[in-house]
């Protein structure tokens, strides 16, 4: 083999490598991107059933009202979001409201026995964990994404094609404990 041969052959496994790291960015971006349409579901999927929530407690006149208009306040703020921290915002939001609501429901044993609220409530419950599933996973990419984008030498294809850091998708503190507050259903 000829020094050139040599040479030729070292630029191409050069080449191929590059191409494989720019490869797996491409391929982490679609798996934030997918994960990030998964969480976008779940939160809708818990905007549609605000509304049902809602006028199951409308009907019980002693409940407090700011407690529901930060409820309705806080699906209208995620219905109308449009970035994804606008929309983590809304969600991390409702979670409080819907947090501070179900406490509130402790004290209206009417409200507590009633079925369509307890329906309601299992079923935003379940909704709950489901976004915080698809919260990790897409944490966990973001998080693969980003080492990838801060190493050596991957860092110099991601920076020659612009791929940019992303954030986490995480609850407030504040919102985080609101969320561990909220009762548990048991039947």
């Amino acid at each position: 083999m000829s020094l050139g041969n040599i040479v030729l052959l070292i630029i191409v496994a050069i080449g191929a490598y590059l191409v494989a790291i720019y490869n797996k960015f491409v391929s982490l971006r679609a798996g934030i991107d997918a994960a990030w349409s998964d969480i976008d579901v779940q939160l809708k999927r818990r905007y549609d059933l605000i509304p049902a929530l809602v006028d199951t407690v409308k009907g019980y006149k002693d409940y407090e009202a700011g407690t529901l208009e930060k409820v309705i306040q806080a699906r209208q703020q995620g219905l109308s979001a449009g970035s994804m921290d606008e929309k983590a915002a809304a969600a991390n939001a409702l979670s409080g409201a819907l947090g501070k609501l179900f406490a509130l429901a402790e004290a209206y044993p009417d409200l507590k026995a009633n079925e369509n609220f307890l329906h309601l409530q299992g079923e935003l419950s379940s909704l709950e964990g489901s976004i915080q599933n698809a919260r990790r996973y897409y944490n966990a990419i973001v998080r693969d994404y980003n080492a990838k984008l801060e190493s050596f030498p991957d860092l110099f294809v991601a920076q020659k094609f612009n791929f940019k850091l992303r954030d986490y998708f995480e609850l407030e503190e504040s919102e985080a404990e609101a969320v561990k507050k909220m009762p548990k259903i048991d039947f």
